[in-house]
């Protein structure tokens, strides 16, 4: 059957459109999405929870509330198990398939709740963490995938989102849990083990979804995956979209036997490419996001704010502001563009950066009076709320967005894992270091190193990140050669100069 163009692209909407799918007209569809974006929630939820729980785990363990490094091994351990998750989650993902990887990430969830929940000493407590760390990995990888190959490509950009909306709705629920539970016996045990209930719901929801089309027609299940696309759209329109996925699936099958590890970097292009992902990715997690996400009841207190409770409430705000400003940020990477809305993200993180160290000087000076002790407190306090009202809509959809364009498909999948794993790995670096460094060298001079790291971040951004909004695949690829070879329109494609190279 002939295609005259592609199913769900701008021109064949023209064409035919009836065709064409809404997002809140298709029940189906968005069903899917919620009960797969309940990994995104966890996601989210067990990443954000310990921050509340850290400041009551260390009055139950003196040994805790007496180490920093075991404060950090506890929060750091969760990302200890996600760079495994997310190494070891590609190759479920690919093996068994995105179902069973969500539910495989499910018993991970829950096994690592009920670990947490009842440990009793901080080293069990640690091994909970490692496996809702792993959870997370999975989850990470499993969850935009899911939604994505089950999305018709109109609306796919919008269903997708949900799951990082869910990830920062995550973080919000996890504050107002943390304050929920604040007063009750068990504290930082309910915190910790009520994780476990969306868990238990997702993995019998997920029982009753269907697998991902695509994964079904790779692995020759083509009956299967007509089942599951006949139910998100009409039959006019499921000719084509069958027809469109039996050509890729073949492509797909002979890349993914043909492609090698040890071929990606032999291409310039690719490791241009490469450098510009992964480099946001870790730049990303060393401008210290997670020192925010992670810490910012303990940097509350720091500021002055002695007070659990106040310091939960305080830092459900900074949780509000990341969920708003994903929202916002969803809206503008598509029209102010990624490089620009970045650049305009860190040029703020930087300003909050400066005001969280001016802050922390002065309030740790010993010539600081009640007054103004109070004032650099609140000082502080409103770095952080504008630190992520700067960040949640640039420089936290960008990295993962500039990621998921900027590599040709048959290096996609590798090349994106390999810059989450950046992503991962960067992230551990930043929360094992971050309090025995404030201890050490103190708050503010931290927050001044965060801010250096930031300006350096804004550099890298103008010179090595090209923008991509609105470009096709093959226009990016274009990009690259064009940066790797200039601009002579007869250089040969990047797959022969990989072949070549090889």
């Amino acid at each position: 059957m002939t295609i005259p163009t592609i199913p769900g692209s701008s021109s064949y909407l023209d064409i035919h459109p009836e065709r064409k799918i809404s997002m809140f007209k298709n029940p189906y569809i968005l069903g899917l999405t919620y009960v797969a974006s309940i990994g995104g929630l966890l996601f989210g939820y067990d990443t954000g929870v310990i921050s509340g729980a850290l400041l009551y785990i260390k009055d139950d363990f003196p040994a805790v509330g007496q180490s920093h490094f075991l404060q950090e091994t506890i929060v750091s351990m969760a990302v200890a198990g996600a760079i495994l998750g997310a190494g070891i989650g590609g190759w479920i993902n690919d093996r068994f398939g995105r179902k069973k990887a969500t539910i495989i990430a499910d018993v991970f969830f829950l096994l690592g709740a009920i670990v947490m929940a009842a440990a009793p000493d901080p080293y069990v407590l640690i091994t909970g963490r490692v496996f809702v760390g792993f959870g997370v990995g999975v989850a990470s990888v499993t969850a935009p995938v899911y939604i994505a190959e089950l999305s018709p490509s109109e609306i796919r950009g919008a269903l997708v989102a949900t799951n990082v909306l869910m990830i920062t709705g995550g973080v919000f629920v996890s504050y107002l849990v943390n304050l929920g539970f604040a007063h009750v016996p068990g504290t930082w045990r309910w915190m910790l083990g009520v994780s476990g209930v969306p868990a238990v719901v997702q993995f019998f929801l997920m029982l009753l979804l269907p697998e991902s089309p695509r994964w079904l027609y790779i692995n020759r299940r083509e009956n299967d995956a007509v089942i599951v696309l006949g139910k998100i759209y009409g039959f006019d329109r499921l000719e084509d979209e069958v027809a469109l996925l039996t050509t890729q699936s073949e492509q797909d099958r002979r890349k993914r036997d043909d492609v090698r590890f040890w071929h990606v970097f032999k291409s310039k292009e690719i490791r241009l490419a490469f450098l510009a992902g992964a480099g946001l990715q870790a730049f990303q997690q060393f401008i210290g996001i997670n020192t925010v996400m992670y810490y910012s009841p303990t940097i509350v207190q720091m500021a002055g704010f002695h007070s659990n409770e106040l310091a939960l409430q305080l830092s459900l705000i900074v949780a509000g502001l990341n969920a708003a400003g994903t929202v916002l940020g969803i809206y503008l990477i598509d029209h102010a563009g990624r490089k620009k809305l970045a650049l305009y993200s860190l040029g703020g993180i930087i300003a909050s950066l400066i005001i969280l160290s001016v802050s922390f000087f002065n309030q740790s000076s010993a010539t600081t009076t009640t007054n103004q002790s109070d004032f650099y407190g609140w000082l502080a306090v409103a770095g952080l709320a504008l630190y992520m009202a700067f960040f949640s809509p640039g420089m936290g959809p960008v990295p993962w967005t500039v990621n998921s364009e900027i590599y040709p498909q048959e290096y996609r999948g590798m090349c994106g894992g390999m810059s989450a794993t950046v992503n991962w790995v960067s992230n551990l670096i930043v929360v094992q270091s971050f309090l025995s460094i404030a201890d050490a060298a103190g708050t503010g001079p931290t927050f001044l190193l965060l801010a250096i790291i930031a300006v350096v971040a804004f550099l890298f951004v103008v010179f090595f990140v090209p923008e991509t909004k609105g470009l096709t695949f093959d226009e990016v690829e274009l990009l690259w050669r064009e940066r790797a070879w200039g601009k002579n329109l007869d250089t040969k494609t990047l797959l022969e100069h990989g072949s070549q190279s090889s």
